[in-house]
């Protein structure tokens, strides 16, 4: 490529030193506008004159001298200068000699070019630069850097020539940036994220008959899925026609009424007796069911019969299991009395009323015993005080024990809501050997047992706080060491 001087001297760049000159320190250009003279004589220089300063010449004086300009904006100030002027300039040979012959980088050295040689040689290196631009020759209007020419005519040219890899029709570069993203033979994702890839043309219809992500509607219950999840839903849909499994009469039904139809209306199948859990082993189809109930009617009564005696004993036997879960093996029995005023006033209207405790056991495998109560009083103590009683009674364990009883009974009533402590009464004995109350029970255990008639006044239970919202407490302590309490 061809340029002119102001052209490829527009951005040069020099050396510290530029002069061949070594004292020289700036190079400046002087431009005087003068009229010129109707016949200047030739042995007179031109009026415009270019001067190198230094510090062994003199500058010239002229009548308005400008400032001095380094050479490194010689371009910018010249060449607008030129264009301007209406009359002719002279250069001096000698200062044009002095700028060629400086040493400078090339143009492009920022781009990465390492050239460097005299001015004059600097457009000669421009036309072999690698960095410097020239046009397309494609003539799409871009400059671009000859290292650069071979990208841009394969792939950023648009007027190169390229061919879509997809259609294989041929396209002006700018023509295929346009086709990308429309040709219809570019294989692409199934939009529905089904996994095909499948040609931008056909697009259309695979999501409409082929994508397995497709939704379609459920024929029975007119619920949506997938086309890949429909098959399932179908086995499982509540309203997909079923034929009865028992292959009565009926025809297909919803699969959400099977349960009903076998449960109440088909014929088919075979149902068991109504008194099955009485013993009944009948079973046949439904419509004979009727007819057995009311050939046997004496037998379901018979095995009902049966069963009650069954579930007798078995509730009895639950009945044990529960009391003796709930047995006291310790040998202390905390008794709770609870709506004493009422039971008082009974006590007093009728002749006798005793009140049994639960029965206890002196160790799991110990003596039985019961606690009894005369809330009105016992023999001596009648209608005066509280009388309490200890019997023995059969247990399950006595073939194993000590006879006759021996263990020291202590009773205590205890005050309740006092402040020094739990107080009370307490009364206790030691059973004689030879008492009959406390040998080895019979089947038939003492009605009464052994105790203490007069055990609490009915006044100093009025007077001491010994009843406390309507309830009161008596313990019998059985103790094996036989000291009895003072």
């Amino acid at each position: 490529m061809v340029r002119s001087l102001s052209q490829w001297t527009k951005t040069l760049s020099f050396p510290a030193r530029i002069s061949p000159n070594r004292n020289s320190k700036d190079c400046s250009v002087n431009v005087l506008p003068i009229t010129p003279p109707p016949a200047p004589p030739r042995n007179k220089p031109a009026t415009s004159t270019t001067t190198c300063s230094s510090s062994n010449s003199s500058t010239m004086s002229s009548p308005s001298p400008p400032p001095n300009v380094p050479i490194t904006e010689i371009s910018q100030i010249v060449t607008p200068i030129l264009s301007l002027l209406p009359f002719q300039i002279y250069p001096d040979p000698e200062s044009e000699k002095a700028i060629m012959g400086s040493l400078v980088f090339c143009i492009h050295h920022k781009q990465g070019c390492k050239w460097s040689d005299e001015l004059r040689k600097l457009k000669a290196h421009l036309n072999t630069c690698k960095h410097d631009a020239i046009p397309c020759p494609n003539k799409c209007g871009s400059q671009i850097p000859r290292v650069m020419m071979t990208d841009h005519l394969a792939f950023t040219c648009i007027l190169r020539r390229a061919i879509c890899e997809f259609c294989n029709v041929e396209f002006t570069g700018l023509g295929l940036e346009e086709h990308a993203g429309t040709c219809s033979s570019e294989p692409m994702y199934c939009e529905s994220k089904c996994g095909a890839r499948v040609v931008r043309g056909r697009m259309s219809i695979h999501r409409a008959k082929d994508c397995s992500k497709r939704l379609r509607r459920c024929p029975h219950c007119s619920r949506e899925f997938s086309a890949d999840t429909l098959s399932a839903h179908g086995a499982t849909c509540p309203r997909s026609p079923v034929p009865c499994p028992q292959r009565c009469d009926a025809g297909p039904m919803a699969r959400a009424d099977l349960d009903s139809h076998l449960r109440d209306e088909c014929k088919a199948l075979s149902v068991p007796c109504s008194f099955k859990d009485a013993g009944c082993r009948f079973k046949g189809p439904r419509h004979l069911l009727e007819a057995h109930l009311e050939s046997n009617t004496s037998a379901h009564l018979s095995l009902m019969v049966a069963l009650s005696g069954r579930q007798g004993q078995q509730i009895t036997m639950l009945k044990n299991a529960m009391a003796k879960l709930s047995t006291n093996y310790t040998g202390t029995l905390l008794w709770k009395i609870t709506d004493w005023s009422a039971k008082m006033v009974e006590a007093k209207s009728k002749d006798g009323l005793e009140l049994v405790s639960p029965p206890f056991y002196t160790s799991q495998y110990g003596y039985k015993l019961q606690a009894s109560m005369f809330l009105n009083g016992n023999g001596p103590g009648e209608s005066t005080h509280v009388s309490v009683y200890i019997k023995v009674l059969p247990g399950e364990y006595d073939a194993l024990l000590k006879w006759p009883f021996s263990h020291s009974v202590t009773f205590t009533l205890f005050e309740q809501g006092t402040l020094g402590g739990q107080g009370g009464v307490a009364e206790s004995f030691v059973p004689d050997p030879s008492w009959e109350n406390f040998q080895r029970p019979s089947s038939e255990p003492d009605a009464l047992g052994f105790g203490f008639p007069r055990f609490v006044s009915h006044e100093l239970l009025n007077r001491r706080p010994f009843v406390r919202e309507d309830t009161v407490f008596l313990r019998v302590k059985v103790d094996p060491s036989k000291i009895v309490a003072v």
